[in-house]
């Protein structure tokens, strides 16, 4: 099971410690994912176009603007790149 996952907003409300929650696509799907994700360039690159695209100012949740097919495809690339 990869680190990454979907969480059905009625399954779980907490984050577990050493993650954060993310809302993916137009349905915005809710990703628990590894803390360790900031330090990596590509995931940077998908915060540095939500703040583009929403802002810093927003006290909403961290959205990332692209689709869930791609995001699993991000971070499916970044669990193996930590094998």
């Amino acid at each position: 099971m990869p680190k990454w996952q979907f969480v059905a907003d009625k399954e779980m409300r907490r984050t577990p410690k050493g993650h954060f929650v993310v809302y993916v696509g137009d349905e915005l799907k809710r990703f628990i994912v590894p803390l360790s994700y900031l330090k990596n360039p590509i995931f940077q690159k998908l915060l540095e176009k939500a703040a583009e695209e929403y802002g810093f100012n927003s006290h909403r949740s961290i959205v990332l603007p692209c689709d869930e097919i791609d995001f699993q495809r991000v971070a499916d690339y970044l669990e193996a790149k930590k094998s």
